[in-house]
């Protein structure tokens, strides 16, 4: 997989990220990282190359400058990440290099820990729920996103462990939100990291399966 270094110029912030587009694809899953991780996440990254493998494109980016990373009410502040991700989005759909190929251009999101509760937070803002196809949330929070989740109209896939009582339980909860169409999987066996033998290679086939359905 070749990754191309990118630039992505928000509003308030030029933030690093690593884009690869297989050619042709006019479909690109942006990753939202959790807590304390970045675009260099081994997990994600995993994830990012099984989904170019099956001809996705993906962008992978700091939600966060280094400074501001350093400052931990940013880092839980869902509204923030969620900010960011819709100006990533939309540098994505207008300015990148990907932006002008032909075709109608979709996005969808795969947010892990609590960048999942900012990708459903940005799948409902109105500035880009249009082009936004599909949410997946890997051992996610979306219940941090409580006050947007009965807007968003994304189909959206919640990943979660087996073995992630906390979290699952707080998936079943923020599940029952959601008015779009979605879908619970659970991962046997797995904790919250999915560090387990095989666990992150089912979470890729999941993330894999949801967005090229939809």
């Amino acid at each position: 997989m070749t990754w191309t270094p990118v630039t992505i110029t928000t509003e308030d912030a030029d933030l690093p990220g690593d884009l690869a587009v297989p050619q042709g694809s006019a479909r690109v899953v942006v990753f939202a990282h959790g807590s304390g991780s970045s675009r260099h996440s081994p997990r994600n990254r995993a994830v990012a190359e099984h989904l170019v493998q099956a001809g996705l494109g993906v962008l992978l980016f700091d939600l966060l400058t280094g400074r501001e990373g350093e400052n931990r009410r940013l880092v839980f502040d869902i509204p923030f990440l969620a900010g960011r991700l819709v100006g990533a989005t939309q540098w994505l759909l207008t300015t990148s290099p990907w932006a002008h190929g032909p075709g109608h251009r979709s996005v969808g999101y795969f947010g892990a820990s609590t960048g999942a509760g900012a990708a459903l937070w940005a799948a409902a803002d109105p500035s880009v729920a249009a082009s936004v196809a599909a949410v997946v949330s890997r051992g996610g929070r979306p219940d941090l996103a409580q006050a947007r989740l009965g807007q968003v109209r994304a189909p959206t896939l919640l990943i979660v462990g087996g073995h992630d009582l906390q979290v699952l339980d707080l998936n079943r909860r923020a599940q029952a939100l959601l008015r779009c169409e979605n879908h619970l999987a659970v991962v046997p066996e797995a904790t919250h990291l999915f560090e387990e033998p095989g666990a992150m290679e089912q979470v890729a086939h999941l993330a894999t399966d949801w967005f090229r359905a939809h």
